[in-house]
C-alpha cells in the first residue's frame, strides 16, 4: 500500500476514533437519540416524537438509520453515532474521488485531509445528528453537477437529484435550495442559461427526486394533517429566518469567526485563498466552489437563527479552494502558524473555561467544578508535543508543506477525539447519562423539571414526560430547582444534577 492510500485509508477512518467515549451531548444529540427511542416506545416508524410531543423539526431519514443501527448493534453511544460516521467517511471518499477526477491526487488527499481533521468538521462528523448525512448529500450533488456540466452524462445528473432527495429526507429545502442555488450563480458569471434549464427541468431526474423525497411527506401530512406541513416548512425551516428560535442568534458577521475556528489548524490556506481570489474566480471549477461556499455564508449570515454548523454547509465548495492553496510559497510557514495557534489554544482551554465559571449561574458553577481535574497529565503532554511538532517547519526550512497540512490535521483531530470531546462530554453530560442509566430500573414515570436534556429518555430508554411532578414520579431537575417540587426523596445527585421520587 501506498503511503497516500495509506493516508485516505486513515483518514476515512477518523470519524470513528473515540465515537463511542463521550456522553451524547444535549441539546442536539439527545434531541435527535431521544426521537429515535420514542419511536421504539411508540411503535411507529413513521412520525417523530419527543417527550410525548410531535417533533417537526427534521425528516424521517436519520432516524431510520438511528433505529436501524441499534436494532442491528444494541444501544450506545456509538451506535447512535454511527450513521453520521460512515455518512462523513462517505463524504470523505467521494470528495477524494472527485478531486481526484477533476485535479490530482495531491489536491484530492488536501481536500479530504480538512473534512476528516478541520477543529469544526471534527465534531460534526461524528455528531448523532442529521448535518452529516445533509453534508454527505450536498457534496454528491455538488460534485456530481459539475461532473454534469463537464462530461454531459445523464449518470451525473441523476446522481445529483438523488443526492438532493435523500438531503431533502436529512434536513429539508437547504438540501435544494444550495445546489440550485450553487448552479445558478455559477450559470448566471457565464451567462449559460441553457446549462441551467436543462440541469433543472429535466424530467427523469426530477421524478426520481420526487419518488424518493415526497412519499413520507405525502404519509405524514394525511397522518398529521396540515398541522404537519405548517410546522415542518414554516416554523422549523421559513421562521428561522425571520427570527431567532431557541435562542440561536447572531449578529451579520457571526460566521466571520466560526470560518476561521472550525478551519483550525488548517485556516492558513483560507488566509492564503484571500489573497488570491481574482485567479480563483478565473478558475471555472474553483469560482463554482466559490460560489457554492458564499451562498450559504451569506444565507445563514442573514437567517434570524444562527448555529455554527449552518455554514459547514458550503464547505463541500470551499475544501475544492483551499486544496488549490497547498502549493502557495507562503502556504508552510503559514500552516505553522495556525497549527501553533491550534495547540496553543486547546492547551488554554482549561484556563478559558476556568475564567468563564465567574460568569456562570449557581447550578453550571456546580457543573464545571474541579475543571483542571478532568485534564490530566496526558492531556497537557499531548497537547505540548503537539505544539513543538507544529512548529517544526519554521526551524527546518527543508520540512516540506505537506508535513505540516498531515501533521496538525492528524494530530489536531486525534485530539480532539481523544481528550477534548470526552473530557467536555463527560463534565456536562456525565451527571445526565448516570442519572437516566440509573432510572431505567427504577419504578414510576420519569420526568424533566425546569431542564431541557432529552438524552435522559435515551440513557433510560423509558418514556420521560414533562407535566407538572405527582406522588410516585422520578423527577430530574437541577439543584436550584429542587425546592420546587413537592415533597422528595433524592436518589441522585452529582454536580447540580439531581434525581428525586416525589412522595
Amino acid at each position: 500500500m501506498s503511503l497516500n492510500r495509506l493516508l485516505l485509508a486513515v483518514l476515512v477512518l477518523f470519524p470513528f476514533l473515540a465515537l463511542g467515549t463521550p456522553p451524547l451531548f444535549d441539546l442536539d444529540e439527545g434531541a435527535f437519540t431521544a426521537s429515535t427511542t420514542e419511536m421504539f416506545l411508540r411503535g411507529d416508524f413513521l412520525s417523530s416524537y419527543l417527550l410525548g410531543e410531535p417533533r417537526y423539526d427534521k425528516p424521517i431519514l436519520i432516524y431510520w438509520l438511528q433505529a436501524i443501527s441499534v436494532s442491528l448493534l444494541g444501544h450506545s453511544e456509538f451506535t447512535w453515532r454511527l450513521p453520521s460516521a460512515l455518512a462523513s467517511s462517505l463524504w470523505i471518499l467521494a470528495t477524494h474521488a472527485f478531486v481526484s477526477r477533476v485535479r490530482d491526487g495531491r489536491a484530492a488527499l488536501v481536500a479530504a485531509l480538512i473534512i476528516a481533521t478541520a477543529a469544526g468538521l471534527t465534531i460534526i462528523t461524528r455528531a448523532a445528528t442529521a448535518d452529516a448525512l445533509l453534508n454527505l448529500f450536498l457534496a454528491i450533488a455538488g460534485y456530481a453537477t459539475w461532473l454534469w456540466l463537464r462530461e454531459r452524462e445523464q449518470r451525473w445528473l441523476y446522481a445529483a437529484w438523488l443526492a438532493m432527495a435523500l438531503g431533502f429526507l436529512s434536513k429539508g429545502p437547504i438540501a435544494l435550495l444550495l445546489p440550485v442555488g450553487t448552479l445558478f450563480l455559477w450559470c448566471a458569471t457565464r451567462r449559460d442559461w441553457r446549462s441551467f434549464l436543462s440541469w433543472a427541468l429535466a424530467p427523469g431526474p426530477l421524478l426520481l427526486f420526487l419518488a424518493i423525497a415526497l412519499p413520507w411527506f405525502v404519509i405524514q401530512t394525511w397522518n398529521e394533517g396540515p398541522g404537519f406541513l405548517s410546522g415542518f416548512f414554516f416554523k422549523h425551516n421559513l421562521s428561522r429566518f425571520d427570527t431567532p428560535m431557541e435562542g440561536h442568534g447572531g449578529t451579520l458577521f457571526y460566521y466571520v469567526p466560526v470560518v476561521l475556528l472550525s478551519l483550525l489548524p488548517h485556516t492558513g490556506l483560507l488566509l492564503i485563498a484571500l489573497t488570491r481570489l481574482k485567479s480563483i474566480w478565473r478558475d471555472e471549477l474553483l469560482r463554482f466552489g466559490l460560489l457554492w461556499f458564499l451562498l450559504a455564508f451569506v444565507v445563514f449570515s442573514f437567517s434570524g437563527t444562527k448555529l455554527p454548523h449552518y455554514v459547514y454547509y458550503g464547505y463541500g465548495g470551499l475544501v475544492l479552494i483551499l486544496a488549490a492553496q497547498v502549493e502557495h510559497k507562503a502556504a508552510r510557514w503559514l500552516l505553522a502558524i495556525t497549527g501553533a495557534i491550534t495547540f496553543a489554544l486547546l492547551l488554554a482551554v482549561p484556563s478559558l473555561l476556568d475564567q468563564a465559571t465567574t460568569r456562570l449561574k449557581p447550578d453550571d458553577l456546580l457543573l464545571a467544578q474541579d475543571i483542571s481535574s478532568h485534564f490530566g497529565p496526558g492531556y497537557w503532554l499531548w497537547c505540548g508535543t503537539a505544539l513543538v511538532i507544529s512548529l517544526l517547519p519554521l526551524l527546518l526550512r527543508p520540512m516540506k508543506t505537506r508535513f505540516a497540512l498531515c501533521g496538525n490535521g492528524l494530530l489536531a483531530g486525534a485530539t480532539m477525539a481523544f481528550f477534548l470531546l470526552p473530557i467536555i462530554g463527560q463534565m456536562q453530560q456525565g451527571p445526565v447519562k448516570k442519572a437516566g442509566l440509573l432510572a431505567r430500573d427504577l419504578s414510576g414515570p420519569l420526568l424533566l423539571h425546569g431542564i431541557n436534556t432529552p438524552s435522559f429518555q435515551t440513557y433510560a430508554g423509558r418514556r420521560v414526560e414533562k407535566r407538572p411532578p405527582r406522588a410516585g414520579d422520578l423527577v430530574l431537575t437541577r439543584e436550584s430547582r429542587l425546592n420546587e417540587l413537592p415533597t422528595s426523596e433524592v436518589i441522585f445527585r452529582e454536580r447540580s444534577y439531581v434525581l428525586a421520587r416525589v412522595k
